[in-house]
């Protein structure tokens, strides 16, 4: 496809991955629209990379509805949705109270799978659309810890192959990216540790250049799965 002058939706847009996959796609020529539950954050984010803001929670549907709709008024027909928007809780399974976990699946799952149904309904109505998740290396393997976030990756992904099989026929592609480690704000906000800078460890840019580069392949196919380690990752 051409991103320039494509309308993409990126959810979970204020921060990390999510920003820096907004920025270069706005960088490239996209009209670009971030959602994010805190609007100072957000509002900031928007003014930095050129984007279209709009003050959304992915696991509430009314906000879902109102996000597409306000989306394609402002932008344009969409073209690329980036289900981005997820956060992390890790505790070991005799510690997982049910409020961490289900609060987990709602953004992380429903959330992605809200956003997806409003934009496979565009993308059906047009015959042609790009469906992109952001996973994780852990929807690939369990590791302690993991019951609610990689239980929530892994769900996604089996989604991810699920909608693949059913909007191939509408020439809709629909892509899953697994990052491993990258450093963001996204493990402070889970209460794991993690250095503020390390070169060997993946940065949000990585990322974004990767959902560039597979959005840029021709529209006759596509990457149905990317996975992203950092080469020789140390602490």
């Amino acid at each position: 496809m051409q991103i320039k002058d494509s309308t993409v939706l990126v959810t979970g847009g204020s921060g990390g991955i999510g920003r820096a996959i907004a920025a270069t796609l706005a960088a490239a020529g996209a009209r670009v629209a971030i959602t994010g539950r805190d609007r100072a954050k957000l509002d900031a984010a928007a003014a930095a990379i050129g984007a279209h803001p709009i003050h959304a929670d992915v696991s509430i549907e009314a906000d879902v509805l109102r996000t597409m709709d306000e989306t394609i008024a402002a932008l344009g027909p969409l073209d690329v949705l980036v289900n981005n928007a997820g956060f992390g809780v890790f505790k070991p399974l005799v510690e997982m109270d049910r409020a961490s976990f289900e609060a987990v699946f709602a953004t992380n799952v429903t959330g992605a799978m809200l956003m997806a149904r409003e934009a496979a309904k565009h993308f059906i109505a047009r015959q042609r659309g790009n469906l992109v998740n952001i996973a994780s290396t852990s929807a690939l393997r369990g590791a302690p810890n993991g019951t609610a976030y990689y239980a929530s990756k892994f769900a996604l992904r089996g989604m991810t192959e699920c909608w693949r099989a059913e909007l191939r026929p509408h020439n809709i592609r629909v892509f899953l990216v697994n990052p491993s480690e990258v450093l963001t704000d996204f493990s402070a906000a889970a209460g794991r540790p993690q250095k503020a800078a390390n070169e060997s460890k993946l940065v949000g840019d990585d990322i974004a250049h990767m959902v560039k580069a597979i959005l840029e392949m021709h529209d006759r196919g596509f990457t149905t799965e990317l996975t992203v380690f950092a080469t020789n990752p140390r602490d």
